[in-house]
């Protein structure tokens, strides 16, 4: 017995001296690529490129960072100022508060808008829940947006039912888990051997994790790989973070809290809008979506034919052409 006790914490002891250690290599070989923004006593992770007005602000999916835009963001950089952030906890930003709440997301963006000192009015361009973001941010500070670029917003889940919420309950107490996992090495070591492409791997998740986390992480992987790359590793090394799991708890926290207030948010009905739905969605999402386009006088619906819900890994030029467009529309 005492010999299986001691092995155990050998085991434990091992685990998390791998993580240390690759924890340090990452924080060498992958330095922020942007700058870090005071946030009171936190600081934001904020990567703005090109010139000119307005500028564009990208707001990322629940557990994304400004990496996910790492095919869109350089397009837009060509024709104005292109500023991708990481919410709290997320990339190279510090972790948020907790528990964290809706506005305190929507006041994180305000104070880095702020700190960044770009021109304003600014466009929105937000993914899946980022698009909850642009909204409440519209509702809360309508003077400092000039147009919203929502991409395939998760309408589906606007007063989530019963089934939605005992969902989004479970994903929170697995990403707990998954922050002690990290802690051990466990997600290092697993992602290594999902990205170095070693056949068992797939095997050994549905062993450790059951088939249906095995078959989420498989196809996230397969999605990052669509962007450049010299991001993989970024985003592996960010996916090894303790820190990373517990945001993503504490932003689907917040993502329940969104989608059950997102019908009371106001904003002017003129505001220039424009709405990306992927290919791959049912008939009932694409016509959520054209509804919401039509909440404003100046919306348009845009179908991104070729695409799964990860747009702007799929088809960036839609979501570039789409902000030109916004930015004309609004200059007239």
């Amino acid at each position: 017995m005492w010999i299986a006790v001691l092995a155990g914490f050998a085991l434990v002891a091992a685990g998390a001296l791998y993580q240390w250690m690759g924890a340090a290599r990452d924080a060498r070989r992958f330095p922020p690529p942007g700058r870090a923004i005071e946030i009171g006593r936190r600081r934001l992770h904020v990567v703005v490129r090109g010139d000119g007005a307005p500028a564009v602000w990208f707001e990322s999916a629940i557990a994304a960072s400004s990496l996910s835009w790492s095919r869109v963001q350089p397009l837009a950089a060509r024709f104005t100022t292109a500023c991708a952030y990481d919410r709290a906890g997320l990339g190279w930003s510090d972790p948020p508060p907790a528990p964290l709440t809706l506005a305190h997301v929507v006041d994180d963006l305000q104070a880095a808008i702020v700190a960044s000192r770009c021109a304003t009015p600014c466009i929105l361009v937000g993914h899946s829940f980022g698009a909850f973001v642009c909204l409440a941010f519209a509702a809360t500070y309508p003077q400092e947006v000039r147009g919203l670029v929502l991409v395939d917003p998760p309408t589906d889940w606007i007063d989530p039912d019963q089934r939605q919420l005992y969902m989004l309950r479970g994903a929170r107490q697995l990403s707990r888990i998954g922050a002690w996992l990290a802690r051990l090495g466990v997600v290092r070591a697993c992602l290594a051997l999902l990205t170095g492409g070693v056949p068992a791997a797939p095997r050994y998740f549905v062993k450790v994790f059951g088939s249906a986390t095995a078959r989420t992480v498989e196809r996230l992987v397969g999605e990052v790989r669509k962007l450049p790359a010299d991001v993989h590793p970024l985003v592996q090394a960010a996916w090894s973070q303790p820190k990373s799991f517990s945001a993503m708890a504490e932003y689907l926290r917040v993502f329940e809290e969104a989608a059950t207030s997102v019908r009371r948010f106001q904003m002017p009905g003129d505001i220039a809008l424009a709405v990306i739905s992927a290919g791959d969605q049912t008939a009932d999402v694409i016509a959520a979506h054209q509804t919401l386009a039509r909440t404003s006088s100046r919306g348009r619906y845009i179908l991104a034919a070729k695409s799964t819900h990860w747009v702007p890994f799929d088809e960036p030029d839609v979501i570039v052409e789409a902000i030109r467009q916004l930015i004309d529309l609004t200059e007239c």
